[in-house]
């Protein structure tokens, strides 16, 4: 993956290593995604492997970015004191940082389902996004299909792209419930003949950073390959990978994007390009490099390698925690916060009201009647430890165009992951009464 710059990797018999093992990396078979264990950790055990967690404080923004996990950053620590050297040559130290940059794409591929070929690292999930809408191929004529309930970044490229060739942009608006519980839905698409012959590519969440709700991404993919077999898919999965496991395989989608800052990891994103749409991008990397890994054909291949390495760390961090371990364990935090949401006339919630895992996730959005949002949390930080905020989260045209909601004033957003107690947001709900209803 990496891109040596000396003149050694053009001389065929003493180029680096990490450039001859290149063709290793293009495994198509997928990798298998390991099993979602049980694990028996207790809270106390999760929270003791986040530094940030032993402060006087309550983080009630996680969607915003989760704090880092301990073995993460100890990764990062001991990559820069030790191995902080150019990858791919043979001299035992550059071995040493090449393969924990290596096995970074390899746990990332596993983890997703995907192959290592189709691992994509980037600074941030909208640098991504951005490349790939600048490398997709597009002919006179060709659609693409933006949903309203996105977050800016997998919105603004691909409508800049349309603009610059001319393309037409169709807007996919939920048909029911959409000022208060908007949901993206399979049977949207045919009864707005939203997807036809021309469309190049349909883009949406997988969970709307404001609303929580999770869509059913296979299903919507499997309903536009139905209507154009040849229509791209793409996923920005930011809100949803920190709650759940990414099967690319299983959601049969084409692109999808997460940013590892929110899910306990550094300032650091990957992005999946399924191999069949490599021939449909223009390849943006050197010309001498391989064209067969989405890396190089984006053109990403700079990045921060102890950032990337650091994955792995990561990645073994949720494998021993498991999946069913941290499900389990936020939806009795979702539930106990929507309980009291629910309980309030004076409160207007935004996605759905049910703790449901299939339908949301502990990312609770809402507006308080007659209240401004802003002095809402503002009284909340003056008088607690806990942290929600109140903005408009770069949903602005979800805000704007779909809930009606004042985008300068936003919702206030509280949002939960694994590592947070039912403590947490008993107070958390003892500091919203505290403001909302007056008192000491």
């Amino acid at each position: 993956m990496h891109m040596c710059c000396v003149p050694c990797c053009q001389q065929a018999d003493t180029r680096c290593l990490h450039t001859r093992r290149l063709s290793t990396h293009f495994r198509i078979t997928p990798l298998s995604i390991p099993s979602i264990m049980s694990s028996t950790m207790t809270i106390d055990q999760v929270r003791a492997q986040f530094p940030a967690l032993a402060q006087d404080q309550i983080f009630s923004d996680n969607a915003a970015g989760s704090q880092v996990v301990a073995s993460c950053i100890e990764s990062i620590s001991h990559y820069m004191s030790n191995k902080n050297v150019q990858l791919g040559f043979a001299y035992p130290l550059s071995e040493q940082a090449t393969s924990r940059f290596d096995n970074a794409f390899e746990a990332t591929a596993r983890y997703m389902n995907a192959s290592t070929a189709e691992i994509v690292f980037g600074y941030s999930t909208a640098q991504i996004v951005r490349t790939v809408s600048i490398a997709l191929k597009f002919q006179p004529g060709d659609e693409i299909v933006l949903s309203k309930l996105d977050h800016e970044s997998h919105i603004s490229p691909w409508v800049q792209v349309a603009k610059w060739k001319g393309l037409k942009v169709r807007w996919w608006v939920p048909s029911r419930n959409t000022t208060t519980d908007p949901k993206l839905e399979a049977d949207d698409l045919k009864a707005q003949g939203l997807v036809n012959e021309k469309t190049r590519i349909v883009c949406f969440t997988h969970v709307s950073n404001v609303l929580g709700s999770v869509t059913d991404v296979a299903a919507v993919s499997r309903a536009i390959k139905s209507i154009n077999p040849n229509t791209l898919v793409g996923v920005d999965g930011v809100a949803y990978a920190p709650h759940a496991p990414v099967d690319v395989r299983a959601f049969g989608v084409d692109f999808y994007y997460f940013s590892w800052y929110k899910v306990y990891g550094p300032h650091l994103a990957t992005g999946f390009v399924n191999k069949s749409a490599f021939r449909q991008l223009e390849y943006l990397g050197h010309y001498f490099l391989p064209k067969e890994q989405a890396q190089y054909i984006l053109g990403l291949t700079s990045g921060s390698y102890e950032a990337i390495q650091s994955i792995s760390a990561v990645i073994n961090y949720i494998e021993s925690v498991g999946w069913n371990w941290i499900e389990k364990q936020e939806v009795v935090l979702q539930e106990e916060l929507l309980r009291w949401v629910r309980s309030r006339s004076d409160i207007q919630l935004y996605g759905d009201p049910s703790s449901d895992r299939s339908v949301r996730v502990p990312v609770i959005s809402f507006r308080v009647s007659g209240r401004s949002s802003a002095d809402v949390v503002g009284q909340i930080w003056a008088k607690s430890k806990c942290t929600p905020t109140a903005d408009n989260y770069w949903a602005r045209r979800l805000l704007e165009d779909v809930l009606r909601v004042d985008v300068d004033d936003g919702v206030i957003r509280c949002s939960f992951v694994h590592y947070n107690t039912i403590d947490e947001v008993q107070s958390l709900v003892r500091a919203l009464e505290l403001v909302l209803d007056g008192g000491n």
